[in-house]
């Protein structure tokens, strides 16, 4: 054969090899909509691969802790080194840096002071904020820390607290009393963080500051944890309760937005 006249053929391993990653990442994002677990047979229809194939990829990245498959289960799941290198990409810096443009367009629509906090152990901490357009703006600065049980962000950070992490952060705290409407007793809180996490939804009604009131939301994931609370701030008499009310379907579009840039999976609307 004329070596002019061949033709130049993609080595295998180089094509199968880019090939592969492909449907490796096809089969991680498969899974990772399924909270639950998924099998393999409609794990490969899904993907549109050969149940063997998928398998043999699939072993792969169990072996190397990208995925898991519980004993007692033939479901598979996402695995804790996947959630390790998610978590060690959003440091702080990167949580300011993707939730600052997100704050802005709050607090543009909504003439508030917009605010991202973080748990940070057990304290609240206010990684991010911006100001609003309107007169009078109240912003806490930026690493400020809150109560959990006055504030909306605090409230909603501690509703997404396991129960042996609220009952121990219950035993060493105080529930300190900022003004006439803070809420210390303990049963009537834990009913008030079982209706945030119902409703997806925290108020502070002037109970850290009297003269203030917030909204705020949860932020989650791409495992659908709450990993963060986005909220608006203004002083009561601009931000009126039904005011409140209807400023918060915005907040909660903003979560939408900052939840989607952390890789979370948000139902399309319509």
């Amino acid at each position: 054969m004329n070596p002019a006249n061949a033709k130049v053929v993609e080595p295998a391993k180089e094509r199968g090899g880019i090939q592969s990653i492909e449907r490796a990442f096809a089969i991680l994002e498969e899974i990772a909509r399924h909270r639950d677990g998924i099998g393999l047979a409609e794990l490969s229809k899904r993907v549109g691969l050969h149940s063997s194939t998928a398998f043999h990829l699939i072993r792969t990245m169990v072996q190397l802790g990208y995925l898991s498959q519980p004993p007692e289960s033939k479901k598979y799941r996402v695995g804790r080194r996947l959630f390790t290198l998610a978590a060690g990409a959003l440091d702080d810096v990167e949580l300011v840096r993707i939730a600052t443009p997100v704050l802005e367009k709050l607090s543009l629509e909504t003439s508030e002071a917009s605010h991202f906090a973080v748990r940070a152990a057990d304290d609240i901490v206010v990684v991010a904020k911006t100001a609003g357009g309107g007169m009078f703006q109240l912003v806490d600065r930026s690493g400020a820390v809150r109560p959990a049980h006055a504030t909306a962000l605090g409230k909603v950070l501690a509703a997404a607290m396991t129960a042996a992490e609220l009952e121990r952060w219950l035993q060493t705290h105080e529930l300190r009393k900022f003004t006439d409407k803070t809420t210390v007793e303990r049963e009537a809180l834990l009913r008030e963080l079982e209706a945030v996490r119902r409703n997806g939804i925290a108020f502070d009604d002037g109970e850290f500051d009297p003269e203030v009131r917030c909204v705020a939301v949860p932020v989650r994931d791409f495992a659908g944890r709450v990993s963060g609370a986005i909220g608006i701030s203004g002083p009561i008499w601009r931000l009126s309760l039904q005011a409140l009310q209807d400023k918060s379907a915005r907040v909660r579009e903003a979560a939408e937005q900052l939840s989607a840039e952390l890789g979370a999976h948000v139902a399309a609307k319509g």
